[in-house]
């Protein structure tokens, strides 16, 4: 989990963080700024530090900033950018620019609040005051799908308003930037409020028992999925096997994965990688995937093997368009032979389509280093929809 949720939580590695202490939140980014809204940086009283908002690049001025604003209880708004001064000496070279906010929180309730959720694996998302003219910048609420929490911005409306469109945004799982007049009112401007919004991670479903099987299971743990490990036989669907997969199944994987559809547990963030090698298991699996609104249906297998599939998928009556969201033979050429080469491939690709990635090196490519997500990812951290 993010270390500053984890800091406020009793039972954390470093035990809950007494108030008052100075949070830093990223709160807007342009450009290729190495983190996106969301990331944030908590300065204790005694002056250590928990967490990280740009991977070094504004950690000390923001650390000062930070123990300014333990003193004085005054927030700060600063914006870094590569063409500011303040930029070079504090070295944020990346050719991006953050906004952040520099506040006291003298009260952590609503933090402590919103942390829990988190580690529960709820969805809930952090409103917080980025400006307000004439109101309380920093003020903060927690909301849930059901609404408003825990928290309060001061003013009724406001704290209305938030409930019901933070909640929306939860349901969609995005992180956004949201414009109120003074009043709270949808139509006004003058107070700017990032909701930050925290989902439980993605799924993958694995399938198959084999040595890559198990290294895509590790890797993808360490990528943040949620994953699922199916397949028919118990004698190799094991605990021993698979030690890093957080469920295994011992089921068909068609059969699975169409009651996981039915059930809602199974989505368009969800991720399916087709590992068995068995067309009996296969080709059943890939009809219910390719049928489905999912993020990702891969399937490993020599180019012969996918021409033949795909062959035996279109007389199973799959339509075209089906077809062509098969990402086979699965994974990006990376040359790598062994499983763990192969799960780095096979999981290369994966993030390439879910952040519209090329999988080209760097330094092939011109423009941005980051790609915006698309709306109907979920990411924990999302990327500024501002311009």
């Amino acid at each position: 989990m993010d270390p500053v949720l984890d800091a406020m939580l009793a039972g954390s590695p470093a035990g809950p963080t007494a108030a008052p202490f100075a949070l830093a939140t990223v709160v807007a980014t342009w450009s290729s700024a190495p983190r996106g809204p969301g990331a944030r940086m908590l300065v204790r009283a005694d002056g250590t530090a928990v967490g990280s908002l740009t991977g070094g690049c504004v950690e000390a001025d923001v650390h000062a900033r930070a123990l300014e604003v333990l003193g004085d209880g005054v927030p700060q708004l600063v914006r870094y950018g590569v063409s500011d001064d303040a930029a070079g000496a504090v070295g944020l070279t990346c050719g991006g620019t953050v906004e952040v906010l520099v506040q006291r929180v003298d009260d952590a309730a609503v933090l402590r609040a919103f942390a829990r959720r988190v580690a529960d694996g709820d969805p809930a998302a952090l409103a917080t005051v980025v400006a307000h003219d004439g109101g309380v910048t920093g003020a903060s609420v927690a909301v849930d799908p059901a609404g408003l929490v825990a928290g309060g911005t001061g003013s009724a409306r406001l704290d209305d308003a938030l409930a019901h469109d933070a909640a929306a945004l939860v349901a969609a799982g995005r992180t956004e930037e949201l414009t109120y007049g003074a009043d709270g009112s949808r139509q006004g401007a003058g107070v700017r409020v990032l909701v930050d919004v925290a989902a439980p991670p993605p799924r993958m479903i694995v399938a198959g028992v084999t040595d890559f099987a198990a290294a895509v299971t590790s890797l993808a743990g360490f990528l943040g999925y949620r994953v699922t490990l199916c397949d028919a036989r118990p004698a190799f669907a094991t605990r021993e096997r698979f030690p890093d997969a957080h469920e295994i199944v011992v089921d068909r994987p068609d059969r699975y994965l169409a009651a996981e559809l039915a059930a809602g547990r199974a989505d368009g963030r969800t991720a399916v990688l087709v590992l068995t090698h068995d067309p009996k298991f296969d080709e059943p699996l890939l009809e219910v995937a390719l049928g489905a609104d999912l993020a990702f249906v891969g399937a490993m297998g020599s180019r012969r093997t996918h021409a033949d599939r795909l062959d035996r998928l279109r007389d199973r009556g799959v339509p075209p368009e089906a077809l062509a969201r098969l990402r086979s033979p699965v994974g990006l050429d990376l040359g790598g032979r062994s499983p763990r080469e192969t799960a780095l491939s096979v999981l290369a690709e994966v993030v390439a389509v879910r952040a519209r990635g090329t999988g080209a090196p760097l330094t092939a490519t011109a423009g941005p280093l980051h790609h915006d997500r698309r709306p109907d990812e979920v990411p924990r951290r999302g990327y500024s929809r501002r311009p």
